[in-house]
């Protein structure tokens, strides 16, 4: 992991269950992640890439689900995840206006390492999800390329930063600085244990409705804020990707993934109007193989057993979201736009005790 503060080093653990080694998506066995991060005057913006293994995931493809928690974004994908149950490639996260040129770049990244795919082997759904970053970046200039795409997936490893990195370097999140966060958890089913992991891209809120594990942290804020704080209507989004090793279907999938919902709004998250939020959950437990099998030996774990799982990915999202913010340094971005890092706040809150 970084250097950077994360919410435990203020001691303040979100739920009860146990973190993986890195409290991070990459908790999950051969998860990885990398990041491209393009910070330069008005330019705060990048690319994130998750991988769910290490081989070809076009050949090997996971299981999958999403749930939209509020579809005001426009993501690519999401259909045939749907429809198949499967991912096929990395997961890309980039602004809103870059998902075209991802996209694109994602399915070149697929062409060159599969010289069947659009003749023999059907076509490649890439999967790009996005937030708006247009407070702090200069959007409209379309500053992601397509080398970043693959800079990124090349940069990836077991070790997130978080922040405002990758994807998440113009993000805001109630009114503050956001961006990439990330946690995990170990639960036990049947004596045997299992990791579930999640990383948001966040970019969401309003400050008054800030919670730190029950605590009305955005109102104290205001509180002690030397200028007024004026409000702003709630029209940003998060992605959130849940990993995990458990066997499950793409059924149970959807189900983990609608659990986010629990952890965005304990932070303090109504799911305004304007919000694009989005969850995309996956297993690396089992591998579908792109040809050559009729049948697919499947394990699917019962669903009475899925409650310490729905734990997990409600405390996960929880705490990813802070970590977000935590991580992420106070930016000064296009036109003198400012967002402030919580950890400048927490830090002083410290010094006071």
């Amino acid at each position: 992991m970084t250097d950077q503060k994360r919410l435990r080093d203020y001691e303040i653990p979100i739920g009860t269950l146990p973190t993986g080694a890195r409290n991070a998506i990459t908790d999950v066995p051969g998860v990885r992640v990398g990041h491209v991060t393009l910070d330069d005057g008005p330019v705060k913006t990048g690319v994130t890439a998750i991988l769910p293994h290490g081989d070809n995931v076009f050949r090997e493809k996971v299981l999958a689900a999403y749930h939209v928690i509020n579809g005001f974004g426009k993501s690519t994908g999401l259909v045939q995840i749907e429809e198949l149950g499967t991912i096929e490639t990395p997961i890309l996260l980039t602004n809103t206006l870059s998902v075209g040129t991802v996209s694109e770049a994602l399915v070149r990244y697929k062409l060159a390492r599969n010289e069947d795919i659009g003749i023999a082997a059907g076509t490649v759904n890439p999967l790009v999800l996005e937030c708006n970053d247009g407070y702090l970046n200069d959007i409209r200039g379309l500053h992601v390329r397509a080398e970043h795409v693959f800079t990124a997936i090349a940069n990836a490893s077991e070790d997130v930063a978080e922040g405002a990195v990758g994807a998440g370097t113009g993000m805001s999140c109630y009114q503050l600085k956001g961006g990439i966060g990330t946690s995990s958890r170990v639960i036990s089913i049947a004596e045997k244990d299992y990791t579930v992991g999640v990383l948001v891209l966040s970019n969401f809120g309003r400050l008054d409705d800030l919670r730190i594990d029950g605590q009305p942290v955005g109102r104290r804020i205001i509180e002690h804020r030397e200028q007024a704080t004026r409000p702003e209507p709630d029209k940003g989004s998060i992605i959130l990707i849940v990993a995990t090793d458990l066997p499950v279907s793409e059924r149970q999938l959807k189900r983990l993934a609608k659990r986010t919902e629990v952890g965005l709004v304990r932070t303090g998250s109504y799911i305004g109007h304007g919000s694009g939020d989005i969850a995309v959950c996956f297993s690396t437990a089992q591998r579908m193989q792109h040809e050559g099998v009729a049948v697919h030996p499947l394990h699917m774990l019962d669903d009475s057993h899925l409650d310490p799982a729905f734990r997990a990915v409600a405390e996960s999202t929880e705490e990813a979201i802070l970590n977000s913010m935590i991580a992420a340094h106070t930016t000064v971005g296009r036109d003198g736009h400012v967002r402030e890092s919580l950890r400048g706040y927490l830090d002083r809150g410290q010094e006071k005790q």
